[in-house]
């Protein structure tokens, strides 16, 4: 039946596909308040293309990541996949417990996600009706928690999204992998457009959603030279600089509307992920991914657009300075 899951979960996209003894899981943990029962959960790894961030590294076409690298993960592909293999299950006479992360429910009073509108947000909830997904993770060997609380895979790096299924079938545990990707290099750190990522490694998700949904206006090409124009520190908000809290950044947010709107549920990257490719180019560098391209992701120095019309309030062109050109 192991086979027959692997098999039915790769053949609906599913790129690692993982078995693990609930034995493995804490005492405490969610999955035992959701599912007393459980003997087995059964990780599901879903790579996102590296092509989807190509819009957005190359500062051409945003809405690809988001679109499909996110919502149509999220919502057809990983829950397509699940249902099949609980299916699979059920029809051996075993109980299947699809697992997905609920995009609007937090435990925290004052937190948000930043892939969805803030405003949509259902905080306090109690956890025992989630499951930690990162710490599930990594239990089950799909990847390692490195710097900034990102899980990172062998393969695919942090480019990846997961899932679960919950089952009372005894299956046999996958060998699990030892992972040695993180270093704590920092680049995500600094990639962040809005220093969003503290010394420790802790990333402050207001300032995270914030800076995701493009208030950075040395990486947006879509910013008006108005924008923030009744803010007094806009231009520290527009260079990444501006520290605040959890009500000025729904302030900042509301008054984000540079991009057209997605007629999506998800909210579209413009940072794209600045982090994540950071962290992807750096792995890539020191040769520690197992999945080989022919070309590397990045070629040459980052781009930034010129900040200048924001002083102005008049259109310019948006000169792309690379670091060499910086530098002048």
């Amino acid at each position: 039946m192991k086979n027959q899951i692997t098999e039915c979960a790769k053949k609906y996209d599913a790129d690692i596909v993982t078995f693990t003894s609930s034995k493995d899981f804490p005492e405490d943990d969610a999955i035992f308040k959701i599912f007393p029962e459980v003997k087995t959960v059964i990780g599901l790894g879903f790579r996102v293309l590296r092509g989807m961030y190509r819009g957005v590294e190359e500062g051409t076409v945003y809405y690809q990541y988001t679109t499909m690298g996110v919502e149509n993960l999220e919502e057809t592909v990983m829950p397509y996949a699940m249902l099949h293999v609980a299916n699979l299950l059920e029809r051996e006479g075993f109980t299947a417990l699809p697992q997905r992360r609920h995009q609007t429910i937090m435990k925290e009073e004052d937190s948000t996600n930043p892939e969805v509108d803030y405003t949509d947000i259902f905080r306090g909830i109690t956890a025992e009706n989630q499951m930690n997904f990162e710490n599930a993770a990594v239990i089950c060997g799909i990847g390692e928690k490195g710097f900034g609380g990102r899980i990172l895979n062998k393969e695919y790096g942090p480019f990846l999204r997961y899932c679960f299924v919950l089952t009372d079938a005894e299956i046999e545990p996958t060998e699990k992998i030892t992972y040695n990707l993180c270093d704590n290099c920092g680049e995500c750190q600094k990639a962040c457009p809005g220093k969003a990522i503290s010394e420790d490694g802790v990333t402050d998700p207001w300032i995270c959603a914030v800076y995701y949904n493009g208030a950075n206006g040395k990486k947006n090409p879509f910013m008006p030279p108005d924008a923030f124009a009744h803010f007094e520190n806009k231009m520290d908000i527009i260079n990444g600089d501006a520290v605040f809290d959890s009500e000025e950044a729904r302030k900042i947010l509301d008054n984000i509307y540079f991009y057209p709107p997605a007629k999506h549920f998800y909210r579209t990257s413009i940072c794209g992920r600045a982090c994540d490719r950071a962290c992807y180019i750096h792995l890539e560098e020191k040769g520690l991914l197992s999945k080989k391209f022919k070309k590397k992701f990045r070629n040459g120095d980052d781009w930034e657009l010129s900040t200048k019309q924001y002083i102005t309030g008049k259109r310019e062109k948006p000169w792309i300075f690379t670091e060499q050109e910086k530098n002048k």
